[in-house]
């Protein structure tokens, strides 16, 4: 007697149309949001063109037809007018020798301190990170009043400073933007640094590695990017700064870029065409500077966005 042997066909796979790919489905979800975003971009960009636009063109002609009218024609005559007028040259050099330093000093210092409350696990970390997120809180208008006073008290060298005091030179500028903007770096820098492999300096402490090779050779090269990310902003923050300038500088010679704009409004008429063209060579540095530390800069916005 045989038994009889049944075998079951393996069941047949499922047509290439019958299977859909992951994101098939979420298509036109995704391409609502990119028309979303493209929408808020150009929303935000909107006043920068509009400036671009009207630099171009000659004020007689907005005045007549308006801003929003084609033009007859375009010329780069306004920013040649716009950078002679103003005498922008020499306050770009005064911008420079305020935020470089206080954009180098600061990262400096914020590192340290980051690095000591992050990776050395000192008593009291916490409690000091705590306190310099807390001053990022203190209005700046709150100290104005005494910082002028303390600045025309404090002597400096003459080397260092016309006034023979801090107030009405560099320095005041500097340290003030050095003091408020220290805190968010070490913020930001302590944040970064825990999510560092705690490894690798246990495995540098093993092979004789001090606290300074642990900070300058190991820790600060791995961040870079986040360090290329605050240097763009901070250098955006003080470049673009008016106040503290306006407050505790009195030489008109030694004002910052921000200020220059003021030598191309008329006492009695002002051409707001030839304001916008010196308002788009303001702005160019700061530009150059995000176009420069582009992919350091995204690379450290997107940092822990994802895993593995």
């Amino acid at each position: 007697m045989t038994a009889d042997i049944h075998t079951t066909a393996p069941a047949a796979a499922p047509a290439p149309s019958a299977q859909k790919s992951p994101g098939r489905g979420r298509r036109p979800g995704r391409f609502g949001v990119h028309i979303f975003l493209a929408a808020v971009s150009l929303a935000f960009l909107a006043p920068l063109l509009l400036a671009v636009y009207a630099s171009l063109r000659p004020y007689e002609e907005t005045a007549q037809h308006g801003y929003f009218s084609f033009p007859d024609r375009l010329s780069f005559d306004y920013y040649r007018q716009a950078y002679s007028d103003s005498g922008m040259g020499k306050y770009f050099t005064n911008t420079l020798l305020i935020a470089v330093p206080a954009v180098v000093i600061t990262l400096f210092l914020a590192a340290f301190v980051a690095f000591a409350v992050s990776r050395l696990r000192i008593r009291g970390g916490m409690l000091l990170l705590m306190f310099f997120t807390a001053g990022n809180l203190l209005p700046p208008q709150v100290l104005v009043t005494p910082l002028y006073v303390l600045f025309l008290k404090i002597p400096l060298p003459w080397w260092m400073s016309d006034s023979l005091t801090l107030y009405d030179s560099y320095w005041a500028i500097i340290i003030v933007n050095i003091g408020f903007q220290v805190g968010f770096c070490v913020f930001v820098l302590s944040n970064f640094m825990r999510t560092l492999p705690q490894e690798i300096l246990e495995a540098a402490i093993v092979d004789g590695a001090g606290v300074w090779t642990q900070f300058w050779r190991i820790t600060l090269p791995l961040c870079r990017p986040a360090l290329a990310a605050l240097g763009t902003l901070e250098f955006t923050w003080i470049y673009n700064d008016f106040l503290w300038a306006l407050i505790f500088i009195s030489d008109p010679d030694k004002l910052p870029i921000t200020s220059s704009l003021n030598n191309l409004r008329g006492q009695f008429f002002t051409d707001y065409n030839l304001l916008a063209a010196g308002s788009v060579l303001v702005a160019l540095p700061t530009v150059l500077v995000f176009l420069l530390l582009q992919r350091h800069f995204i690379a450290g916005l997107t940092l822990g966005s994802s895993k593995g």
